[in-house]
């Protein structure tokens, strides 16, 4: 009596949650809609004026960006634009072109941050063992003048932007490095399948959980009253009266790199980034699975070394 009575509890608490999970996917349609159709809700705070107005819209993006109903809009998002690729597949390799652009623009652009880092320690290195500088000063007028160590411990922002911006970047490029026990040796769709599942079980999931931690802790460090994940929106609309800009500056040295809350925006940036492109690279293992091997690389946008460089491809 007591294995039936655990069952049927199981298959109850099974049904909520299956139940929950369409009802605010249903939601989610909704949601979606209405912030389109209501961009002042969200969107005031961009021309901030310190207004009312300004407050409450920022709290609602605070609120909403790390919220089951974001998550739930965003699902909805996917599966039109799924259903829609999977109705006209060229629609489909049009999702593709365009996150996997997005990759290549944001990462080539990122990518420049390598050459800036080394420039900069190499001034660094010249300020200090040649011209025994203890700050360095940039600019005319009122110039940008920091001491040596805020340039040195500013290094890591590079670094950083290399990491988190040209993730998805070296992932068009086939650059990430990959352990490999199978997969050489299946199919061509084997291996889509296995890149399908992978970018559903690993990629996504992971992306997801990123941005849920980063999105609070991104905004703790930016306003206060510091928000919290465990708010409602009605906690956050009535913080909002009292919310004002409190960016946090504080560096581990008295004279180091002060601007550490460009790595909390980073880190979102990077849960992003991998999220868009799990969906895009689902996308292109389904299209290079449902059209065959002659599909596979179809409007890849990768880099070369040019013409008569073919040897030295992938060395660098």
């Amino acid at each position: 009596m007591g294995d039936e009575t655990e069952g049927r509890g199981v298959f109850l608490t099974l049904l909520d949650g299956i139940i929950w999970f369409f009802q605010n996917l249903a939601a989610g349609f909704y949601d979606l809609l209405w912030a389109i159709l209501h961009p002042a809700y969200w969107l005031d705070w961009i021309t901030w004026n310190n207004t009312p107005e300004d407050k409450l819209s920022l709290m609602h993006v605070v609120y909403y960006g790390g919220s089951v109903e974001f998550f739930f809009a965003i699902l909805a998002l996917i599966l039109v634009l799924t259903g829609v690729g999977l109705w006209r597949n060229e629609f489909m390799w049009g999702c593709v072109r365009l996150f996997e652009g997005i990759a290549n623009t944001v990462g080539r652009f990122a990518a420049w941050a390598g050459l800036l880092m080394v420039i900069q320690q190499i001034v660094i290195v010249f300020m200090q063992r040649i011209f025994t500088r203890p700050d360095i000063s940039i600019g005319f007028g009122i110039p940008l003048q920091f001491d040596i160590s805020w340039f040195a411990e500013e290094l890591k922002l590079y670094n950083a932007l290399v990491v988190c911006l040209c993730v998805t970047y070296t992932f068009v490029q086939g650059g990430h490095v990959r352990v490999d026990l199978i997969y050489s040796a299946v199919s061509h769709r084997t291996k889509r399948i296995i890149d399908m599942v992978g970018s559903l079980i690993f990629m996504a999931p992971s992306a997801i959980l990123i941005w849920m931690y980063g999105w609070y802790f991104l905004w703790r460090h930016l306003v206060t009253p510091k928000p919290a994940a465990s708010w409602t929106i009605e906690r956050a609309e009535r913080s909002a009266a009292a919310v004002r800009w409190n960016v946090e500056t504080i560096g581990f040295s008295p004279n180091g790199f002060n601007g550490y809350f460009l790595f909390k925006i980073l880190l979102v940036a990077f849960a992003g980034l991998v999220f868009l492109h799990a969906i895009a690279f689902f996308y292109r293992s389904y299209l290079e699975w449902k059209e065959g091997e002659a599909s596979e690389g179809k409007y890849l946008d990768r880099d070369t070394l040019g013409e008569g460089e073919e040897a030295y491809e992938g060395t660098h």
